[in-house]
């Protein structure tokens, strides 16, 4: 159905083992599964597909520092560990549990993160700020999707917080989009990886795209002092759409 021969990145959806996910932030030993397959078994079946030449590289999604290390071993025992290129997790204003441990980890063994809801659903997008509802939006159609950021049910701080980094980037002259979009590509675990946008409309579109235009805005890079306001409003209300 692709029409072709290989896949250049292939990634593993979520752990097969219970990790936290989707905002949820403690790990529960209760919740493991005894017939949950291995990191290895998985990295040897994928290493096979290598060896055919129908896989160039392979990715993690949803993973956590554990698992990242168990892959990078299970990935040198097997002589792959230069096919493991990339993570895919959670990152936004929202959401930045991976700068701590999982960030330390990719760096040293060269894992690019690829970073999804970078606009929370839709939430960092400011359009639900002040109680709107646009027709056709994600969440006025399905009001319990993503119901951490959905604003009929994201907790008061996550509100907050959007209302804070919306603030920021009105007085910076940009829209909220634009700050979100701007942030996330300015992190160093980025760096080897990508910025993953989406969007519904071509408005939509040409507004992410705007984030990447480097013929205005000094290149679009966010400057110290912007970073600095957008550490404050963190730290005054850290990683708010995230639960135990």
């Amino acid at each position: 159905r692709l029409q072709t021969d290989r896949i250049d990145l292939y990634q593993i959806h979520w752990p097969d083992r219970s990790v936290p996910l989707f905002g949820q932030s403690a790990f529960q030993p209760n919740d493991q599964r005894a017939d949950s397959i291995s990191i290895h078994e998985t990295a040897q079946a994928l290493k096979d597909l290598i060896d055919a030449g129908k896989i160039r590289a392979i990715g993690l999604s949803n993973e956590s520092s554990f698992g990242v290390g168990e892959w990078h071993k299970a990935c040198t025992d097997l002589g792959i560990a230069d096919k493991l290129a990339s993570i895919q997790n959670s990152y936004s204003l929202l959401d930045r549990r991976f700068d701590t441990e999982l960030a330390e980890s990719c760096h040293h063994y060269g894992i690019g993160l690829l970073p999804w809801s970078i606009l929370a659903g839709g939430l960092l997008s400011g359009k639900y700020r002040g109680g709107q509802s646009p027709e056709q939006a994600r969440f006025q159609k399905y009001p319990r999707y993503m119901t951490r950021w959905s604003p009929s049910s994201a907790s008061k701080y996550t509100l907050e917080a959007v209302d804070a980094y919306a603030h920021l980037a009105e007085r910076k002259g940009m829209t909220l989009t634009e700050l979100s979009i701007r942030f996330v590509k300015s992190r160093s675990h980025v760096g080897n990886g990508s910025t993953i946008i989406g969007a519904t409309t071509l408005d939509q579109l040409n507004q992410n795209i705007d984030a990447f235009d480097s013929s205005s805005s000094d290149d679009n890079v966010l400057d110290e002092e912007t970073l600095k306001e957008i550490d404050d409003i963190h730290l005054r209300c850290p990683n708010p759409s995230c639960s135990l």
